[in-house]
Parts: structure tokens; sequence; C-alpha cells
């Protein structure tokens, strides 16, 4: 590797929530260290169309996910080129939308085809960042701590609470990471019941109260026992925890003790030293008081591009990763038989 690295990245990240797509350009430097800056971020929101597309492309045909696959590459290209000027940007990473994620049959599908974005750019695309350590056998997730342990070093524990929440942890110069529990995909798909899409400071959820025999049978769900690494995804989710929830319960009910019993499951991790809060649940007032209520770390909220774009400020140092052949996924994290520097390159092919 050169001593010294500078590059300028356009990275791209649709989380399991569907709050939308989070579009970042950084410049990431290397002299001893790694370090980033940002210079533009945005969050697009989804129509109402390519929510319903996105939701439920998992229930369509190999012949119908190869074509979704192919128009959400074409979305991503057209939203890149609306985003920025092209010029000087050296990659581009996208994580994409993940449809499928069962690492145990050695399934997972991101879609967002990088054929088509290197094509309608004409820049180099990393996508596909999963399946390379699922075929060494790891969960091919969380892939975010390979960042947490160069980009965010002075954090012992980073936490994103998004879809689902997940946690990185240093610890002896090495790092450990895993989903915690679901979190934001449970809140949205309750809130839908009040007409709205997410539960904006835990407005609904603060005038509930606290249903016994839910929460235990929420606390007791068998994957909170299990060791790391594990990782979670919506197959999971629709079987083991949103049966719990149709209910004849009031939704205000629901949603507090679903924040109770997260509240309780996050702060379990949340020991000693200090946590890095990241991801749409740091902006709920509500949750974020719950867990310092329950945790022993000082919990740290960063500036607002932080909070919303730290994953796909990521993503794009994996792509970078990627292209210099550097490891990007840790077998320490995902469970894998090695270490792996994983994503597929694209570049543009017009023939």
């Amino acid at each position: 590797m050169r001593n010294y690295l500078s590059y300028n990245i356009i990275s791209l990240m649709s989380g399991t929530s569907l709050d939308g797509l989070d579009i970042v350009k950084c410049n990431f430097k290397k002299n001893k260290n790694w370090s980033f800056s940002v210079t533009k971020s945005k969050t697009i929101k989804y129509s109402q169309c390519w929510e319903k597309k996105l939701n439920e492309a998992h229930l369509s045909n190999i012949t119908e996910i190869e074509k979704i696959n192919s128009q959400y590459g074409d979305f991503l290209a057209n939203k890149i080129k609306e985003f920025s000027d092209l010029k000087n940007i050296d990659l581009i990473a996208s994580h994409g939308h993940t449809i499928f994620h069962q690492p145990k049959k050695k399934i997972t599908l991101q879609i967002g085809c990088g054929q088509t974005i290197a094509n309608q750019t004409n820049i180099k695309t990393v996508t596909n960042f999963r399946i390379g350590d699922v075929l060494l056998g790891g969960q091919g997730a969380p892939l975010v701590p390979v960042g947490d342990l160069k980009l965010f070093r002075k954090y012992k524990y980073c936490l994103n609470l998004g879809g689902f929440a997940n946690i990185s942890i240093k610890k002896n110069n090495q790092i450990f990471a895993f989903d915690i529990c679901p979190l934001n995909i449970v809140l949205n798909y309750l809130s839908k019941r009040k007409n709205k899409k997410f539960d904006k400071n835990g407005h609904f959820g603060m005038k509930g109260k606290i249903v016994p025999e839910i929460l235990i049978k929420l606390n007791n769900i068998n994957y909170y026992k299990l060791s790391a690494p594990k990782s979670l995804s919506r197959e999971w989710l629709e079987i083991n925890v949103l049966p719990l929830l149709e209910t004849k319960y009031k939704t205000e009910d629901l949603l507090h003790t679903f924040y109770e019993h997260a509240a309780n499951i996050i702060s379990k991790e949340l020991v000693d030293d200090n946590c890095l809060i990241t991801g749409g649940g740091a902006h709920n007032k509500y949750l974020i008081k719950k867990i310092k209520d329950y945790s022993k770390s000082e919990i740290i909220i960063p500036k607002k591009n932080i909070i919303d774009f730290k994953e796909a400020i990521i993503f794009g140092f994996l792509g970078l990763l990627r292209i210099e052949n550097q490891i990007n996924c840790l077998k320490t994290v995902t469970g894998a038989s090695r270490d792996s520097c994983s994503g597929e390159v694209f570049t543009a092919n017009f023939n």
C-alpha cells in the first residue's frame, strides 16, 4: 500500500426500516491513521411505489427480483447523478437494499445492480459486500465494525439504532460486534397502526403502559441467549417477534412495552466507558432517555450528519478497502473461517 492515500467516494445505504436512501460524499485520507470528512450528504425519501416494491420484493420470483435489481440500480445511478457532480470522484460504494439474509443457508441478497451504476456513472463501483463472508461461513453482518475500529477509534462501544440495533465493542485491540435486537423496524411497524411512519420522540410509546405478559415473552426470545457472532433478519423477525404483537392490546401499550424491552436488552451491553450512538433511533428522545436510564456507559450523541450517515460513510470506507485489497470483513465479528476482503467491483462496460 502507498504511504499516503486520498479518495473521494460517494456511498449509499438503504436500511431495513426503509427510512430512505442515505447518500454521502466523503474524502478519506490515510497518513498514519485513516480519517474522513463529509463534504455532502442527503437522505432521499422513497416514493410510495419504491417503498412498496422494496418492502415486498422478497415475495417475488427470481425473474421479477432480477428485474427489480436492474431497476433499482438504475434508480441509484440517477440519484447519484442528481446528488453530485461526478468530477474527481474516485469510487462509488453501494450497500444496496437487503431482500434476503439467511446466512445459515448461505443466502444473502442486496439489490441495486453494480454494473448498471458503473455504466451510468462511468465510475468504478463496489457492491455485494456481504456474500463473500457468508460463503466463508460467516453471518455477513455486521460489516460496519471495521469502520468503527479505524475511523471511530476513541469510543469503546459504537451502537447503531437502525431497523435492528447493532453494536461493536473494542476489547484488547480487537473488535467484536453483533445485532442486539430488532428496533425501528418494530417501532415503525406498530406506528403504522396510528397512521404514522414512525413514533417521533416516543410520542405514542410514552403514553402507554407495560404489558407484562408480552414483555416476558419478548425478553425470553431465544436469540438473546446465543453467543456472538450472531445477526438478525426480516425473516427471523416475522417468525419470532411480530406474532407476539398481534394482540388485543392498545398500540400505545405495545409500543411502551417494546421500548422497555429494547432499552433493557441494549443497555445490558453498555457496562462501562463510553458509547457513540448513531442511526435513526438516536433522534428518538424517549428511546435515548430509556437507554441512558438503564446503561452504565457515558452516552455520546454526535452531530446530525454522523447520526444519520455513519453507516453510509463506513460503506464508502469498505469500498475503499476493497479496491486497495485490504481486509474489510473480520472473522471475530461475523464468525467466518477467516478475515476477508469482500465486495464485487464493477467498471463501466458498454459492450
